[in-house]
């Protein structure tokens, strides 16, 4: 079956099943007994099809629809559920689902700031002086003295790299806000994000400290990369949401991908913290570079782990 015949045959008891939700507000019991009845089929078939659409047709409209259409349905159907059961299944399947639907859009992201930071990371090696003029202040230090170690105190080594995690935080929250300009602003968020990173890399490349350099951002980089590029993802959700609204109104696709695109970046907050939390403790520690890298995929493994394990889609019904 193809997507327009799918939608053509199931499009009748959806519009049944929303017709059913909105006469029942909040309280399944204004339907009646037939019409709870009703209820509770039509959103078993919405609950089948959306699994099915999962499986075929991940980040289609169409299965955005659905997703929306079978959450309000939800809490009639299965009134008893308390929001911290819904706050659970979110933190536990529902938002790696997110994730994992739109793997192809966090590739995207990952290319969005590693092109960028490995072509200025190359011109502020070879020539540290012009790249840094364009550098923030607080990140030309990381290039200022020689010696083999990054030339600043503990101190200061930890101030930068929370000023890194500071940075990657906000970029995360405007990648995603980037989204409402079709996707440019997400684009240029990230292009700069790459930048950014490759000039840091390249002035401490440039002065023989290319090691400790990345001893510093290793332990809770890998994490931190990760969580901007799903929070980008969560933004080109928007744009094409204005692009391609599909079968529906763009006020109403942009609504359903701004809301899709708000529980992914707030997904990821906690990672944010594990990263901060791991920057306060690893970095002062100046672990060598073998060290830093196995912490900072051992860090960043449990992440992608659950995005692969609890993202799978719902198994289609027998």
């Amino acid at each position: 079956m193809n997507l327009d015949a799918f939608v053509r045959q199931r499009t009748p008891e959806w519009e049944e099943l929303a017709r059913l939700v909105a006469g029942a507000g909040h309280r399944p019991e204004k339907l009646g007994p037939a019409g709870v009845r009703r209820l509770g089929a039509t959103y078993r078939a919405a609950a089948a099809d959306l699994a099915l659409a999962r499986r075929r047709w991940p980040g289609d409209p169409v299965t955005v629809r659905l997703e929306d259409l079978v959450g309000r349905s939800r809490h009639l159907v299965y009134a008893t559920e308390s929001r911290s059961a819904s706050l659970r299944q979110f933190l536990s399947q529902g938002y790696w689902r997110l994730v994992r639907e739109r793997l192809g859009l966090v590739g995207l992201c990952w290319l969005l700031m590693i092109v960028p930071a490995v072509l200025v990371g190359a011109w502020a090696a070879s020539d540290p002086a012009a790249a840094g003029k364009f550098l923030p202040g607080q990140f030309r230090g990381a290039g200022g003295n020689a010696g083999g170690d990054l030339g600043l105190s503990v101190g200061y080594q930890a101030t930068l790299a929370g000023q890194i995690l500071t940075n990657n935080i906000q970029v995360s929250f405007v990648a995603f806000a980037g989204g409402v300009l079709a996707g440019v602003g997400t684009t240029l968020v990230l292009l700069y994000n790459g930048a950014l990173l490759g000039g840091v890399a390249g002035l401490t490349a440039a002065a023989g400290r290319t090691g400790p350099f990345l001893s510093l951002v290793a332990p809770h980089g890998v994490l931190e990369l990760s969580v901007i590029a799903v929070s980008g993802a969560a933004g080109f959700t928007v744009g094409w949401a204005l692009i391609d609204p599909g079968r529906r109104s763009r006020r109403v696709a942009l609504a359903l991908a701004a809301r899709r695109g708000a529980e992914i970046v707030l997904g990821t907050m906690p990672w944010f913290v594990l990263a901060g939390i791991v920057e306060g403790f690893v970095t002062p520690t100046a672990l060598p570079l073998g060290g830093a890298i196995t912490v900072g995929l051992l860090v960043a493994a449990p992440y992608w782990f659950l995005v692969f394990w609890r993202g799978r889609p719902e198994p289609l019904p027998s």
